[in-house]
């Protein structure tokens, strides 16, 4: 499943590199044959905007999506188990899973990043793809609902990944969900819940979680040597 490469780098933070590769991005996405024609025909349409668009203005347009409150982040458990302690324990099991296909994470990124996540299934063979992108894909829909509805181009990627896994059973629950959600609460109630939510740096210093690092980074997988230590 290539193409689940290719959606991954869109749903990434906008580079130049990325403008610049938008043909060859076509190419892959005129050669795939696992997408629908119409999801197919909706991803040309997408990089088409890409295409038109000066790269300042999709990267503001990006973090104002994504990066400002929790109700559209692209980390996965954080639409399942929020800031509990499950979180911590979710995020081990998944390393787990890479490290036993062999990789291992090259940059600073929390494993449930769903662009991450999409770029080790494209390493996988299809059918193990699958299963793990339907582990996943009740929150695919419920950030694809969300998306859809304040008409954003980005739910067209999360269509496509429906497209490609088991549409959840829960699908119309999600949808009642989300029409009756009001704005983010993350956003326009900040202040009252950072006071009342606790926050626990794990470490302090160069690497520490407390540590200050760059806004968006690139995320790559590569092979692990069969000697590397674990994480």
């Amino acid at each position: 499943m290539r193409i689940l490469k290719l959606i991954s780098a869109l749903l990434s933070y906008p580079t130049q590199a990325l403008l610049d590769a938008v043909p060859e991005l076509e190419q892959a996405v005129r050669e795939d044959r696992s997408l629908p024609l119409h999801e197919r025909e909706r991803l040309f349409d997408f990089l088409e905007t890409l295409e038109d668009a000066d790269i300042w203005t999709l990267q503001a347009a990006y973090v104002e999506q994504f990066d400002r409150g929790r109700k559209f982040s692209l980390h996965l458990f954080e639409h399942v188990h929020g800031e509990s302690r499950d979180r911590g324990q979710a995020m081990i099991d998944l390393l787990t899973v890479y490290q036993r296909h062999g990789f291992e994470l090259k940059a600073r990124e929390l494993p449930d990043y769903l662009p991450l996540f999409l770029e080790f299934l494209a390493s996988l063979p299809d059918a193990e793809a699958r299963e793990l992108l339907d582990q996943a894909m009740h929150v695919v829909a419920l950030l694809g609902e969300r998306l859809s509805a304040q008409h954003s181009p980005y739910h067209v990627l999360f269509d496509a990944l429906l497209a490609l896994g088991t549409t959840p059973q829960t699908l119309d629950a999600i949808r009642e969900q989300v029409a009756g959600e009001g704005p983010d609460r993350s956003i326009t109630e900040m202040d009252k819940i950072w006071e009342e939510e606790q926050v626990t740096f794990l470490a302090s210093g160069p690497g520490g979680c407390g540590a200050s690092q760059p806004a968006q980074q690139t995320v790559h997988f590569v092979r692990r040597p069969q000697a590397a230590a674990p994480l």
